[in-house]
């Protein structure tokens, strides 16, 4: 299974063999496919972020209370069951060179041996 991310407007790019899995808070009304709300950031210090835009604020906040209490083998397994094994896709808003937590997680997930990296 390859981990990719992108974001919801690409989703008319990525081939129907990719299984696309929302990873954000709330998914666009028209996204009517799978989530892994586990990867998603937590609504309190999201909000604070749209209000103040303090990065630093938002990833250690993110990694606290998200990534620190999941492990890799977990997550893999977890993206496994729901996708069948095919390769996936984790969705989000932001445009590729955005600040968006999925870039968090696509390092996360590379500084623990799993190769992700952004859907071109």
């Amino acid at each position: 299974m390859k981990i990719y991310t992108s974001y919801y407007a690409n989703l008319k790019n990525i081939p129907k063999d990719i299984i696309p899995i929302s990873i954000a808070g709330k998914c666009p009304d028209f996204y009517k496919g799978l989530e892994y709300k586990k990867l998603a950031p937590k609504y309190w210090f999201f909000k604070q972020w749209k209000i103040n835009h303090d990065n630093d604020f938002y990833i250690e906040n993110f990694n606290k209370e998200v990534l620190n209490s999941l492990t890799s083998k977990e997550v893999i397994n977890d993206l496994m069951f729901l996708s069948e094994g095919k390769d996936v896709v984790l969705l989000c808003y932001e445009k590729p060179g955005d600040f968006c937590h999925r870039h968090l997680v696509a390092n996360w997930l590379n500084d623990n041996g799993v190769d992700c990296k952004e859907y071109q």
